[in-house]
């Protein structure tokens, strides 16, 4: 099977430098954050710009939106996390993760990921450990738990899994740490990759685990665990074709298709069934984030995705046949 995918249309008005993230919300806006220390919201019609925030004086480099597209999270460079209001554009909570206080050991965030049950946020970085804090407006970036996953190399990534129930973790140096949020405990680890892992995305059931490394590939988990607490099969598959670093990876939502962007200029559509590529999309630069469009693909059509990247553009494609 092969599928072609087009360029749909680029935002209107591009970012002066890089674009670290983007997202594509269940309100069908899309939403990018930049080394230029802005995010935006755009109509994913039209390109434009709906809303934004001034920019920050540093990059930032982590977001995360809530089930509804009500709710941007995102982190800047030296990690002051902020909680964005979509409706009403206004910032619903900041909390400086690298200042002294309260006698806990600082961990400036790196990445951080909304809870989809809403109440919290979880956050990772130099420490290699996740911590979850408080995503409420009076208590914003309190400490609840400190989720160690015992080795202290620097955490890449981290995403909750669409039921909630648990949160992975990418390091620098290969390993992807599964926790149980229930328990707070770590579940499962793999050493998948050889080199840092630098995204993450969950299949919309909760069960596959999709990551992106600096190894060039991307490798399906199994992340299931049996009623006895005993871990799934694991990594069921290598996903191999990018000749360079690959930085983002996302599954739609119908768990069929994986889309991937990486250093070497260029997205690949993989077919999870199958486990094979069945486009590849050349792009003017690296590509660093992509994002699925987050509703069943019309008939006879494979969706649509979003993507960003050095060059600042946020870019929109689509499937052949898609309107």
């Amino acid at each position: 099977m092969s599928l072609a995918f087009l360029h749909a249309h680029d935002g209107a008005e591009p970012h002066s430098d890089a674009v670290w993230a983007v997202s594509w919300t269940t309100a069908d806006t899309v939403l990018s954050v930049s080394a230029d220390g802005s995010i935006k919201q755009w109509d994913s019609i039209s390109g434009q710009v709906s809303r934004a925030r001034p920019p920050h004086t540093l990059g930032l480099v982590s977001l995360s939106v809530d089930p509804t597209g009500k709710l941007a999270l995102y982190n800047t460079l030296e990690g002051l996390t902020c909680l964005w209001d979509l409706e009403d554009g206004e910032v619903k909570g900041s909390f400086e993760s690298y200042a002294r206080g309260g006698g806990e050991s600082t961990e400036p965030s790196w990445s951080v990921s909304l809870n989809p049950k809403g109440g919290t946020y979880a956050s990772t970085g130099g420490s290699g450990n996740v911590i979850i804090h408080s995503a409420e407006p009076g208590s914003f970036g309190e400490r609840r738990a400190t989720l160690t996953s015992g080795r202290s190399k620097f955490g890449m990534f981290c995403k909750h899994s669409p039921d909630g129930a648990r949160v992975a973790m990418s390091s620098e140096a290969g390993q992807i740490y599964i926790f149980d949020l229930a328990s707070n405990s770590l579940q499962t680890t793999y050493s998948s990759h050889a080199m840092a892992v630098r995204s993450l995305a969950w299949s919309e059931d909760s069960n596959l685990l999709l990551s992106a490394s600096e190894d060039k590939r991307l490798i399906l988990h199994d992340v299931r665990v049996s009623p006895s607490g005993k871990p799934g099969s694991g990594a069921v598959a290598t996903l191999s074709g990018h000749s360079s670093w690959v930085l983002s990876t996302d599954i739609s939502l119908d768990g069929r298709l994986a889309v991937s962007g990486s250093a070497d200029k260029t997205m690949k559509v993989w077919d999870i069934g199958a486990r094979a590529a069945v486009s590849t999309v050349q792009d003017n630069g690296e590509v660093w984030s992509v994002s699925w469009r987050p509703k069943p693909p019309a008939h006879g059509t494979a969706g649509a995705f979003v993507s960003g990247g050095e060059e600042g553009a946020v870019r929109w494609w689509r499937s052949a046949g898609a309107g």
